[in-house]
């Protein structure tokens, strides 16, 4: 039998963000940014009555404390697409899925 050649170890830095994404954590904590940075893009009026909630690939759910606000959003959303390119880049949603809850 043939021994396996010896691979070079991998560095920590290297595998920990692998095994968050695996993980899922990687979605997570691009939701906490937004969440973080939402008065910011949407105004604190806004922000007041709705958050994002979840991260579904690149569509961005946001729940609002009624259908007005909804509304507001969906008028809204363009300019709000547009502020969380600017706030995180790449890593920004490309879609809004609004809902009241």
């Amino acid at each position: 039998m043939t021994p396996r050649p010896r691979s070079r170890p991998k560095s920590l830095a290297d595998l920990v963000p692998r095994v968050l994404s695996d993980l899922g954590y990687d979605r997570a904590n691009a939701l906490a940014r937004m969440a973080d940075r939402w008065p910011a893009i949407v105004g604190d009026p806004a922000a007041a009555h709705c958050r994002p909630s979840a991260l579904r690939g690149k569509v961005l759910q946001v729940d609002a404390d009624s259908s007005g606000w909804c509304q507001q959003l969906h008028l809204r959303r363009e300019e709000i697409l547009a502020g969380l390119e600017r706030e995180l880049g790449a890593e920004a949603p490309t879609d809004l899925w609004l809902r009241v809850g």
